[in-house]
């Protein structure tokens, strides 16, 4: 069973970049962050909001896990996806990746994410992909429908305002 956090923005934030190597030395910046504990209470995953465009609507969404951690469940990507759509009012999420990152790109895929290969987007060698998720597109995809993460049945948990 996994437990989640809110409030600890900076130590989450902190523990994922430094599994996101264009993140280990600059960090997020201001950020929300949503921590995924594990039963014996260790951190094994890191939610991070950042870049957040109040005007425009659109948010920044980073994460970072421990290899071999079972983390990414229904309930981590319900409470992943409604804080910003439901809590924020965002319109669109955005997820820039490595383009050989071939596991990732499927399941962002499958989540109905629109996917733009940027050339030398996360370096001068290394091609990067963003991923632009409308709150639309992620009210039709197959997991928000079948678990109807777009309905809010209880209150969503509060995290501070994301930067």
């Amino acid at each position: 069973m996994l437990d989640y956090v809110y409030g600890h923005n900076d130590a989450v934030a902190n523990f994922a970049a430094q599994m996101i190597p264009e993140c280990r030395e600059r960090g997020f910046g201001r950020c929300a962050t949503i921590g995924v504990i594990e039963e014996t209470g260790f951190l094994i995953a890191g939610i991070i909001y950042h870049n957040w465009d109040p005007d425009a609507g659109v948010i920044d969404i980073s994460a970072a896990a421990l290899p071999g951690q079972y983390w990414l469940t229904r309930e981590t990507l319900k409470r992943m996806y409604q804080y910003p759509f439901l809590q924020c009012g965002c319109q669109m999420v955005m997820n820039k990746v490595p383009a050989d990152d071939e596991r990732q790109l499927r399941m962002m895929a499958a989540f109905n994410y629109s996917l733009i290969r940027i050339p030398r987007g996360l370096g001068r060698y290394k091609d990067g992909v963003l991923g632009l998720l409308t709150r639309e597109d992620w009210e039709a995809n197959k997991i928000c429908q079948r678990y109807r993460h777009h309905i809010v049945d209880a209150p969503v948990t509060t995290v501070e305002e994301a930067a």
